[in-house]
């Protein structure tokens, strides 16, 4: 019955698709011809902004056809970010040119107290990219660079269902240097507030942020300095346990506070030659509890990370270049259930990746890049991992163009501290002997680009060999234990776009399949591994009829491999909306409303986790 009522609700959602496209042939204004959002290989989602809180920087990602957000409560409470099946340590979060690790656990890698102005659109980085740039991630990497400061800002106050409320302020300041005017002083702020009772009971958040910076962009140069502080209370039952203590009533709650300090600074030189710097220092306190009516001490953690990365390539000549990146880091924990003396870890990376580059006609080239990475920690074995990939691409005087690939690229990752260093027993036993995590990535992929669309398509195969996961022993079934297990993994994903005139189409179709063979028996089911979407279809669309009303809609239809632990079904179909008025009287005013789930699924992203409900929400941003 379930699986019917998805399959009407995707006819009814199709079936809107031929009135829309008679609009898009309709003669439009000039203004409401650039719809920018929806391009490969940047944001790939409709939806810019979030119906349950203010926006982050990951609130883009959950329609990302390369990405899947796992969230507890929501995305922006507690969200794992998983790319191409992988599990959520092995995603890292790249700003600038360093990996922002939290060395307890993976769960904390999207905690980015950045307000989302600051940062260019993301990038998702796999394969040769992901072992050339990544630190410490084998599946993959979302990387944001740093944007250039603007003139002006806005306001924000809105509120919603389930007691919503929130608000926004951010700001922009600049102002040129000297006579020549080629170089700018600039500096930004904003501040962001959000509360509300949740979807589910005892689901309630209360989140605020605070973000600034100064930049100096001269003509071949950007350096920014960044402080940043977020602290996050939220809810939820069986946030990390899922039912297996169900009859404790486990309405967990967790309270996070990060700050972030960073110095940034990139530089062009030459023709085609440029380099980056990124230092920081990352403090990140956690207080998890188990039942909200009885807290206790038990869970508090509190991890120092300083890191230097770097990142550039060097052109010798139009033929011959040197990609390469590196990173330095050092980490400490303090904690309360960490019960051996892995407190601290210091990690070093290195990548050099020469390229060369034919030119076989005025339209054509290919490209040969080999070369390898060093990774090195204080507490693990040395690997050297290789990386190598050809490509072929023609660009056309018209805009148009082609490219196919081949890459191999092998990377590798150490586990964290709540995994290796905690208690072998209890809601979460770790084991003391998992080593070092390595993957090797086969890849073949193509792009193409016209004018009024784009395809992309690639086909993976990635082998894992002591990947650490997360498992369920029936025998025991109070505890989740960390467990190394080797997986195989097929993927093929293939991402679509179109517009015409005033109208714009993203859609996609990705496919994975598992082979797994953990390590020791007593393994009757993962809660990360082996978490993943078989098949998953998304169809997002931005439509702006006349200049004052702008539709948005995210669509995403998957079948989930099936797990013991959960629930729910094994498939969803999950739409969220937003619109958007532009009222010709007062000019910068907007009025938005916006929707998510608004099917009310309840599918555990989680096996075990009840799914997060209906939310609706509206509110004004004027901008100046």
């Amino acid at each position: 019955m379930q699986t019917t009522n998805h399959l009407l609700r995707l006819a009814v959602l199709f079936s809107l698709l031929p009135a829309a496209l008679r609009a898009a042939e309709a003669p439009v204004s000039e203004a409401s011809i650039e719809l920018p959002t929806l391009v490969l290989q940047t944001q790939e989602t409709a939806n810019e902004r979030s119906a349950t809180t203010y926006t982050t920087p990951i609130s883009t990602l959950e329609f990302d056809p390369r990405v899947d957000m796992q969230s507890r409560n929501m995305a922006e409470a507690q969200g794992d970010i998983v790319i191409r099946g992988g599990i959520f340590e092995g995603t890292g979060i790249r700003v600038g040119s360093a990996t922002l690790i939290d060395p307890q656990t993976g769960h904390y890698f999207a905690e980015l107290p950045i307000g989302p102005e600051m940062l260019e659109p993301y990038q998702v980085l796999t394969g040769a990219d992901n072992a050339l740039y990544g630190f410490n991630s084998t599946a993959g990497t979302i990387s944001y660079g740093w944007s250039e400061i603007g003139n002006g800002g806005s306001a924000t106050a809105g509120g919603g269902t389930n007691k919503l409320n929130f608000q926004r302020l951010h700001h922009g300041w600049t102002t040129p240097l000297g006579e020549s005017g080629k170089w700018k002083l600039g500096v930004e702020a904003e501040y962001s507030r959000s509360e509300s009772d949740g979807t589910i009971q005892f689901g309630d958040h209360d989140f605020n942020r605070s973000s600034g910076r100064g930049q100096l962009v001269g003509p071949n140069s950007q350096t920014d300095l960044f402080a940043g502080y977020q602290e996050k209370f939220f809810g939820w039952f069986g946030m990390y346990t899922g039912d297996a203590f169900a009859a404790f009533d486990p309405f967990e709650t967790e309270n996070l506070k990060t700050r972030l300090f960073l110095l940034n600074h990139r530089q062009r030189y030459g023709d085609a030659s440029w380099f980056e710097a990124t230092t920081y220092f990352r403090r990140h306190s956690d207080h998890y509890i188990f039942n909200r009516f009885n807290p206790n001490d038990d869970f508090i953690h509190e991890t120092k990370v300083h890191s230097l990365g770097f990142s550039g390539q060097h052109a010798f000549d139009e033929a011959f270049a040197l990609n390469y990146a590196g990173q330095l880091a050092a980490d400490r924990i303090e904690s309360t259930n960490l019960e051996n003396n892995f407190t601290s870890r210091s990690y070093f990376k290195l990548s050099l990746l020469p390229q060369y580059q034919f030119r076989l006609n005025a339209n054509d080239t290919l490209t040969f890049r080999a070369g390898a990475s060093f990774d090195d920690t204080n507490r693990n074995s040395s690997e050297v991992s290789a990386i190598a990939d050809v490509a072929w691409e023609r660009i056309e005087r018209n805009g148009r163009s082609q490219r196919l690939y081949l890459a191999y690229a092998e990377s590798s990752q150490v586990t964290g501290y709540t995994a290796i260093g905690g208690a072998p027993a209890g809601l979460f036993a770790s084991n003391p002997d998992l080593g070092t995590e390595t993957s090797q990535n086969l890849e073949l992929g193509g792009t193409l680009k016209q004018a009024t669309w784009g395809l992309h398509a690639a086909l993976f195969y990635r082998w894992d060999n002591d990947l650490t996961d997360w498992t369920f022993d029936s025998t025991n079934a109070a505890a989740r234990t960390a467990n190394p297990v080797d997986l195989e993994t097929l993927g093929l994903e293939i991402i679509g776009t179109r517009h015409w005139g005033n109208i714009e189409w993203i859609g996609s179709y990705t496919y994975l399949h598992k082979d797994e063979s953990y390590q020791q028996a007593g393994v009757d089911a993962s809660f990360y591994a082996l978490n993943y979407a078989k098949h998953r279809i998304t169809l997002g669309g931005i439509w702006r009829p006349i200049d004052w009303l702008e539709l948005r809609v995210d669509n995403e239809w998957r079948r989930q491999r099936k797990n013991q632990l959960r629930n729910s079904d094994d498939a969803a179909l999950f739409t969220h909306i937003g619109v958007s008025f532009y009222p010709p009287q007062v000019e910068n005013l907007e009025i938005f409303l916006a929707g998510e789930n608004i099917w009310q699924e309840d599918f555990e992203d989680l096996p075990g986790t009840p799914g997060r409900g209906r939310q609706y929400s509206g509110g004004v941003r004027y901008s100046w």
